[in-house]
């Protein structure tokens, strides 16, 4: 086999792309996680990286998994999970753009990302972004959600700038959904900061679920990002998604009006 034939990058050995939790549920929501991962493929030799850059923000959103899944559970609805680490292929940008495999995150030069071809940045689309992609448009598709809603972190200093809010709720098209997601957690905790379209805003260049998925499906959607600090320890994360479940069963109630 000839480099240009772009060999496959997944072993037997190495963990499938995706996991879907409460897959036979029937609940009109659908649940995410893209960042869940920290799996590389073998052959990918860790991307030269040392396993601190694979556990630090930089290779995966902390916590964001703990939280998917107690939520997933309080509210018996399908969570979808990408096992990969963000650094391989990102789950949540357009897969042929110049943000899906990026060589230096953070100041981190990332080794095994420097000087990816075109059709190298395709085979890890087609092996590991790919499958993810089927089954949220397959569950959309069969489930026909009223919600759709992507759980995330983010890091408290980004490029030394520090991101003061406690968790943010993005949305383009159902600002309404955002604001009562925010509402019904400060009900419950006032005192946090909280913003809508913070840390950052979704872009159709730098992001994939919210544009690509829950637009176009109608259904009342928004990504949450919450701070990583806040949900690094099993007690953060149970009450974040103690707040999360409750204030997505507000928007699922307002979706049924």
């Amino acid at each position: 086999m000839t480099l240009a034939e772009n060999p496959a990058i997944l072993r037997q050995t190495d963990p499938e792309p995706v996991t879907i939790v409460n897959e036979q549920s029937r609940a009109p929501l659908l649940l995410l996680c893209e960042h869940a991962g920290q799996s590389i493929p073998q052959c990918l030799n860790r991307l030269g990286l040392p396993q601190h850059v694979i556990d630090s923000h930089r290779g995966w959103d902390i916590g964001a998994l703990a939280v998917a899944r107690e939520v997933a559970a309080r509210l018996s609805a399908p969570l979808v999970i990408q096992n990969y680490s963000r650094l391989v292929i990102d789950a949540n940008r357009p897969p042929d753009g110049a943000h899906a495999v990026p060589a230096e995150v953070d100041g981190v030069t990332i080794p095994g990302n420097v000087g990816i071809t075109p059709a190298e940045q395709r085979q890890r689309a087609k092996e590991i972004f790919a499958p993810l992609d089927a089954v949220i448009t397959d569950l959309v598709h069969r489930l026909k959600p009223r919600g759709c809603f992507s759980i995330h972190s983010f890091t408290p200093v980004l490029g030394g700038v520090p991101r003061p809010w406690h968790a943010g709720f993005l949305s383009r098209c159902d600002t309404r959904s955002a604001e009562t997601l925010m509402k019904v957690i400060a009900s419950r905790q006032p005192d946090l900061l909280m913003a809508v379209n913070e840390p950052y805003r979704i872009d159709d260049e730098t992001d994939w679920f919210i544009p690509r998925h829950a637009e176009p499906s109608g259904a009342a959607h928004c990504l949450i990002e919450i701070r990583n600090d806040l949900i690094s320890s099993p007690e953060g994360v149970t009450q974040w998604a103690d707040w999360v479940a409750e204030a997505i069963t507000a928007v699922m109630q307002e979706a049924k009006k």
